[in-house]
């Protein structure tokens, strides 16, 4: 993204007329984009924000040092009823102005100050910013019973499907999800290479194209091959793989094919992700039909953390896996069982008898 020659903050200046306002305004919106690059935020983040700032600053009725609570309420309520923007859009750009302000504020308070004799407010405040917008909508993963029943049946019909090989990679792209907690784009540009059995006791995946906040570029990792998943990979790379192709061994083929050909490299091309959707949809259709349109492979992701969790493994181990910066993401993602309570007490119980019988035999 091109910014425009900024012009020192600190010039001497003076804002009497519209346009010097104007002028003004730009070079502070310039100063907060280019801090933004700085901090290595994305092209496409910085100019989200861009449009946003924009956005706000025609909606006021005067300079944006002099916006106040008020204005943002009137501004967000706009977005909601006049523009019918999503939930999740207005949050995105409630923060966006906030953290426009937040620089404004740090940086440039006394400057604007001594030129205008205005001190900013933050408009955004704890009253009128939008909490995250999928706050209070739960994606709660279907039972133990319920997956081993969806997983059991499609993995006893891969032998009879039509075709076998888009069935199966399907299968092992769902089980990934259910297994290891991938999120959909990590699955599907895993390449041959990124299988690396290697790696520790049970092998590793590694991931490449892992989310990354503010447009910061993939964030990478490496998943173990826990929780089946090697047994999973091990019959996919000897069984099935090379059905798709020659390309089977090229470490830079995709791991999960799609059924044409590349005419520039000649490798199989890499599946879609709609096409792994619909897999997944298929077969939640066919043998658990009461999930229909709700699994999805973000439950599954969700379904993933809450079984590593009740088979007792820590959250800061679920953290590592699901690729989370923040733990408290991660807690997000564990759903317990109803008796959760009741069976943490009896085992700490157990672990206290356990102590003091030992502390007697001594």
């Amino acid at each position: 993204m091109a910014l425009a020659i900024v012009r020192s903050i600190d010039a001497p200046r003076s804002v009497r007329t519209e346009q010097e306002r104007e002028d003004f305004e730009q070079e502070l919106v310039d100063q907060y984009l280019l801090a933004s690059l700085g901090a290595g935020n994305g092209d496409g983040w910085v100019a989200q924000d861009r449009a946003v700032i924009f956005e706000f600053t025609r909606f006021l009725d005067g300079p944006v040092w002099k916006a106040q609570p008020r204005d943002a309420d009137r501004f967000l309520v706009h977005q909601r009823r006049d523009l019918g923007r999503a939930r999740q859009t207005v949050q995105q750009k409630a923060w966006a102005v906030g953290r426009f302000f937040d620089f404004l504020i740090d940086r440039y308070q006394a400057d604007i100050h001594a030129l205008t004799g205005c001190v900013v407010s933050q408009p955004i405040d704890e009253h009128n910013r939008p909490a995250k917008a999928d706050y209070g909508v739960a994606r709660v993963p279907p039972s133990d019973e319920e997956v081993e029943a969806l997983f059991a049946g499609w993995r006893d019909s891969l032998g009879h499907a039509r075709k076998f090989l888009t069935a199966a990679r399907d299968y092992l792209a769902a089980s990934l999800w259910r297994r290891a907690g991938l999120r959909i784009q990590e699955t599907y540009m895993l390449d041959i290479r990124d299988w690396r059995r290697d790696l520790g006791e049970f092998g590793k995946l590694h991931i490449r194209f892992g989310k990354g906040s503010r447009g910061r570029g993939p964030k990478t990792r490496l998943v173990p091959a826990i929780n089946a998943v090697a047994d999973l990979l091990d019959w996919w790379m000897v069984d099935v793989r090379h059905q798709f192709g020659d390309d089977w061994n090229a470490p830079d083929a995709p791991l999960l094919p799609g059924e044409r050909r590349d005419p520039h490299s000649g490798f199989c091309r890499r599946a879609c992700d709609q096409s792994l959707r619909d897999g997944l949809a298929a077969a939640t259709r066919r043998w658990l039909p009461g999930w229909e349109g709700r699994l999805t492979p973000h439950t599954l992701r969700h379904y993933c953390a809450s079984s590593l969790y009740s088979r007792g493994m820590d959250l800061k181990a679920i953290q590592e896996i699901l690729g989370h910066e923040w733990l408290s993401t991660t807690t997000r993602y564990i759903h317990v069982q109803s008796d959760h309570i009741e069976q943490a007490w009896a085992i700490s119980n157990r672990r206290i008898e356990e102590r003091l019988g030992q502390l007697e035999e001594r």
